[in-house]
């Protein structure tokens, strides 16, 4: 025996006595036998389709089965281009940035959180910068500060080897 088809029960498949019928413009016709059901969509050139099949007697609709299948494959990719996906954004700063460098890159950042994504800060750290990783910690709570209006701190200043990352997300 074939395994059941994902989907609605369409035709020979309803496999029960008697269903409840609409028709093709949505009107109720009532409760019929399932053959004459399927002989009345066979008659109009569309197909018998299950649409309710956990009532008693299921809900069965006269419909042309491909369109219904391909406006629902449309309706669920449309939904899906509608959602906004949260991306990671990265900012790269060093200790010795100038403060019109750090205000473009708080621009950008401020422009990703808006958008919905996180941002994360980084400190790029070389040399004997290293020794100074108090200015790079300034700098996280400069940018966290400058853009406290519409982000949090999601994950505070933390160094990983030669850079130093901070995440924030939208409030």
């Amino acid at each position: 025996m074939p395994a059941p088809a994902a989907g609605p029960r369409i035709n020979e498949r309803i496999r029960i006595r008697e269903v409840r019928l609409v028709d093709e413009e949505g009107k109720q016709v009532g409760v019929v036998p399932t053959e004459q059901a399927l002989q009345m969509a066979q008659e109009k050139g569309l197909d018998l389709v299950e649409v309710a099949p956990n009532v008693r007697p299921p809900v069965c609709k006269i419909m042309d089965f491909g369109k219904y299948k391909y406006e629902q494959n449309k309706k669920a990719h449309d939904s899906t281009k509608k959602q906004h996906k949260t991306k990671l954004k990265t900012v790269r700063l060093r200790p010795k940035t100038d403060p019109h460098m750090t205000d473009i890159r708080v621009a950008q950042a401020r422009e990703f959180l808006e958008r919905g994504d996180k941002v994360q800060v980084m400190i790029m750290f070389r040399g004997r910068e290293m020794a100074h990783q108090d200015i790079g910690v300034a700098h996280c709570h400069e940018v966290a500060k400058r853009l406290e209006d519409i982000a949090k701190v999601e994950q505070s200043p933390r160094t990983e080897g030669r850079r130093m990352t901070m995440l924030l997300t939208h409030k």
